[in-house]
């Protein structure tokens, strides 16, 4: 259960000038679809008290805020009881037993799925190819059929008697209805065919519809079950971030103490490799410390007393010994992962639209169905006209076309997009990527390839010409003076030297000179590599033509490195988070199609300046903090802006969130992948572009499948119902009626089909 409490101010009326508003996320079970969450969302809304509800289908939770005067978490639990649901109030203490449910129940949905689709497909044989040359084919049929409704499609008809005593309905009230009423009629033809021959008319069954019916909606759910199930990993890897327990220190004694039991002023103790626990201040000892997951540059950070350190965040080679500052939900990561929970949590900006086709269609296909069957009666036309014409609307009406609309272009799409590199995790993403005009890039690790590498290494000639050492005993001193090093750029250096296979010798002397470099002796003589500072201490003369060179590098955002002996620098070394080569191209696609690009980095202006200014990007900040990137986008989004969000870090996950389309580069954190709607496989910018394409004809291709889906019941309603029958005597076989059901589900999947062809 995650908690806040906000001042806010109150209405005009009430006496009191502020109230204590909570927020809180509680687990909702027992939601089988959209309508589902709207029902919760609709009924918590309206308790006393209750100022806002926003449910989360996918991550099955609703974010509630509240009055806590006003009203407790039993009331709500209860309001939510009677109509068929569960909330959970501490869903984290509950987590495993509710992950076990689940599990279990999307089991017994794959099972149901598979044994629905088994035994519809004979059903389907029989009805389509053998109905009349098989003896008793209509009672193998009914055999068949009957486990499919009774057992594989009983969850439709429970929800559609949980939404009838609430007077609504949804989407399983017509599956409900229209495959109950059909088998119900089917049966009643199989049992008793006579009432029907009698009166000169043709017993016909419809356990084909039916039982496919249900079948082919059933895998649909596995489907959409399999998608949600992968959006609720963000907030566990989050969560894991932090370790479980600690060691604290008290009184001189060193305990293995719970994350929950640290206290405010705890001393804590860190070992080599471990992860922070909680933001504080280092009290005692020095490390590198790798804060990409907060800030998401590439290069660990050295601390030393006194310096900040952020919880999530891992030590690297030093022990540290801390004083937490805060602790739990207060820390940075706690901060990140409320943030994450709430903008996930919260209302999609377009709902999906087969839902809303539905909220009007399903009511106005019962009252059409119930109208044929009163007027065929009251105009004579009698009893079993009028129920053939309702049954006829009923399964003409059958919501299978507008089921199959959405997840049949979704899985082409997606398909299409997965074969070019991209991932897109879910509709709601594509139902908004086709209208970004704004785009948002971290920088490191998106535009930039995310490590610092050695771009550059220029000589000095003039010291090769007048000293007896070679280059490659030159070359031979830097890598093997750099490779006891546990800096980050040293570690660049030695990864560059040995590229171009340089011999390491062995040193006679090694020393670590704090903040400004290294100093080796090597063959009786002392090198120094490090930077400018090191060489004043040192009294070390540069050239100005080398010096030039450095301030040129240091000007275009690179980190330059010297490498000298007692005397002279006798080389310089470059080193920076190179930019992508599809970076500049990736931008330049962007901003021919009509989109702005904004780039976003924790990294220093400078930096920030060179890099934007290399790629062709106008709009930039620098020196943000995950936060800061959460509200540029909001502010973007305030302006009319649809954004979209690409990054690579923990530090991106806020903002991929809140953004209306979140991009991952999929050789980022795994956290930023799930908040994210879309991954880009291969980390290639220009793969923002072709997902926005992709969006464009899969929403087209899914608004057409609706359309038509629509069209089919708007023109075969009048027709089941008998519209043209006082004018030329035409009534619509219940057969063809199935037909037609049948033949505009085929239209759908084959319009589907046809995103294979689209160009990404």
């Amino acid at each position: 259960m995650e908690t806040t409490i906000e001042k806010t101010p109150k209405s005009k009326s009430s006496p009191a000038a502020l109230k204590d508003v909570k927020k809180e996320t509680f687990a909702v079970e027992g939601m089988s679809c959209a309508a589902c969450a709207a029902s919760v969302e609709s009924m918590l809304g309206a308790q006393k008290g209750v100022s806002r509800a926003a449910v989360n289908y996918a991550g099955k939770s609703v974010l509630v805020e509240y009055d806590p005067q006003q009203i407790g978490f039993p009331q709500m639990q209860k309001a939510i009881h009677d109509i068929g649901y569960e909330i959970i109030a501490d869903p984290e203490a509950e987590r495993e037993e509710i992950e076990k449910r689940e599990r279990e129940a999307f089991q017994r949905l794959k099972t149901k799925a598979m044994w629905a689709i088994a035994l519809a497909f004979p059903v389907m044989i029989i009805g389509m190819f053998f109905h009349h040359t098989l003896p008793g084919a209509n009672w193998i049929m009914l055999a068949l059929t009957i486990p499919i409704m009774l057992w594989s499609g009983a969850s439709f008809f429970k929800n559609a008697v949980k939404q009838a005593r609430h007077g609504t309905a949804n989407m399983d009230t017509l599956v409900a209805l229209s495959t109950g009423i059909a088998f119900i009629f089917s049966s009643f033809n199989t049992v008793y065919p006579q009432f029907f021959l009698q009166r000169g008319l043709e017993a016909h069954v419809y356990f084909e519809a039916a039982a496919v019916i249900i079948a082919l909606i059933l895998l649909g759910k596995v489907l959409e079950e399999g998608a949600k199930s992968r959006t609720s990993g963000a907030i566990k890897k989050l969560m894991g971030l932090q370790p479980k327990t600690v060691r604290v220190f008290k009184n001189g004694m060193e305990t293995e103490t719970a994350i929950e039991e640290v206290q405010l002023g705890d001393e804590i103790g860190i070992r080599p490799g471990e992860k922070i626990p909680v933001d504080g201040v280092v009290a005692q000892g020095s490390s590198y410390v790798d804060e990409s997951m907060i800030t998401g540059e590439p290069a660990a950070v050295l601390k030393e007393s006194g310096a900040k350190v952020f919880a999530g965040t891992i030590n690297q080679k030093g022990s540290l010994r801390i004083t937490a500052e805060k602790v739990g939900r207060e820390t940075v990561l706690g901060n990140i992962i409320r943030m994450v929970r709430e903008a996930q949590g919260s209302k999609a900006p377009i709902q999906k639209l087969a839902d809303r086709i539905s909220a009007i269609f399903v009511p106005a296909v019962l009252g059409i169905a119930i109208l044929t069957f009163v007027i065929w009666i009251v105009a004579g036309g009698g009893f079993t006209h009028g129920m053939m014409a309702m049954i006829t609307v009923l399964i003409i009406a059958c919501p299978c076309a507008l089921g199959l609309a959405t997840p049949t272009a979704l899985m082409v799409g997606i398909g299409r997009g997965a074969e070019h590199g991209i991932l897109i995790k879910d509709a709601e993403a594509l139902e908004r990527a086709f209208k970004i005009n704004a785009v948002v890039l971290d920088k490191t690790g998106t535009i930039t390839n995310g490590k610092p590498d050695v771009t550059d290494v220029v000589w000095n000639e003039q010291f090769l010409k007048n000293n007896p050492h070679e280059k490659d005993f030159l070359k031979s001193v830097i890598l093997s003076a750099e490779s006891p090093s546990e800096h980050p750029l040293a570690e660049a250096v030695v990864r560059f030297f040995k590229m171009e296979n340089v011999a390491t010798i062995d040193a006679e002397k090694f020393e670590s000179i704090t903040g400004q470099g290294i100093s080796a002796t090597f063959e009786n003589e002392e090198f120094f590599i490090g930077n400018s500072a090191l060489l004043k201490s040192q009294n070390i003369t540069i050239s100005g033509e080398l010096l030039k060179i450095a301030q040129e590098l240091s000007q275009a955002a690179k980190t330059v490195i010297y490498a000298a002996n007692s005397r002279d620098v006798f080389a310089i070394i470059a080193i920076a988070d190179t930019i992508k080569g599809t970076s500049a191209e990736a931008v330049l696609n962007l901003l021919k199609s009509g989109v702005d690009v904004h780039m976003l980095t924790g990294d220093n202006e400078y930096t920030a300046r060179a890099v934007a200014e290399q790629i062709g990007i106008k709009h930039f900040k620098a020196g943000v903090m995950p936060q800061d990137k959460a509200n540029y986008i909001k502010e973007l989004q305030k302006n009319g802006n649809v954004v979209a969000m690409a990054g690579d870090g923990i530090n991106d996950s806020q903002a991929l969130a809140v953004a209306d389309v979140g991009i991952a580069m999929a050789r980022g954190t795994d956290i930023a992948m799930d908040v994210a709607a879309i991954t880009l496989i291969q980390s290639d910018l220009r793969h923002v572009a072709s997902a926005i394409r992709l969006s464009k004809a899969t929403v087209s291709t899914i608004r057409q499948n609706l359309f038509w889906a629509f069209i089919y019941n708007v023109i075969g309603i009048p027709l089941a119902a008998g519209i043209l029958y006082p004018v030329n005597g035409f009534l619509l076989n219940p057969m063809i009626a199935g037909a037609a059901m049948a033949l505009s589900s085929v239209s759908v999947v084959t319009n589907s089909l046809r995103l294979k062809t689209v160009k990404v």
